[in-house]
């Protein structure tokens, strides 16, 4: 399937895509799919959130459709929820934080694209990593500022960049 794919709404919601794409306004968008660098970053989020979900209380998901308009979906790489968020098979409310991972063809525009979507539906954070030059930004109301002390924040919680990047 090549990317910019037009199907219906429909099709899309009753459609599973290997990988799931992103569906913009009447467009199926592939997502760039991970190398291991990728997907070891997401597995040490993952880990790391999985760790203090009660401490916390959230839910974290990967990969997981979110809307944000009657037309518009992303696929965020992660995303974390408050516990007690419904469990519906599509998320329809705001994360507490998305996550994007950058592959090797992410451009930093693109990326802005999804992040623009998540604030737009009321993110308060989002979070883009660049593992192989160990790089990373938050994004929220205030802009995007490159996280220079080597900690990850959000509302409820700190994570030093030094516990996901590999050794």
């Amino acid at each position: 399937m090549a990317a910019g794919t037009q199907v219906s709404l429909q099709e899309y919601l009753a459609t599973t895509y290997r990988p799931d794409c992103d569906y913009i306004d009447g467009e199926l968008i592939e997502r760039n799919m991970g190398e291991q660098i990728h997907a070891w970053v997401q597995a040490k989020l993952v880990s790391w959130l999985m760790l203090r979900v009660q401490e916390l209380n959230i839910r974290p998901l990967t990969e997981c459709r979110l809307q944000i308009t009657p037309t518009r979906f992303r696929i965020p790489d992660l995303m974390v929820l408050t516990a007690d968020a419904p469990w519906d098979p599509i998320v329809r409310q705001a994360p507490l934080l998305c996550i994007e991972i950058l592959s090797k063809d992410d451009t930093m525009r693109a990326i802005m694209r999804r992040i623009q979507d998540y604030l737009q539906i009321g993110v308060p954070t989002c979070w883009i990593l660049e593992p192989s030059d160990r790089l990373a930004w938050v994004a929220d109301e205030d802009g995007v500022h490159q996280v220079k002390d080597g900690v990850l924040r959000a509302a409820h919680f700190v994570l030093p960049l030094t516990d996901i990047w590999p050794a």
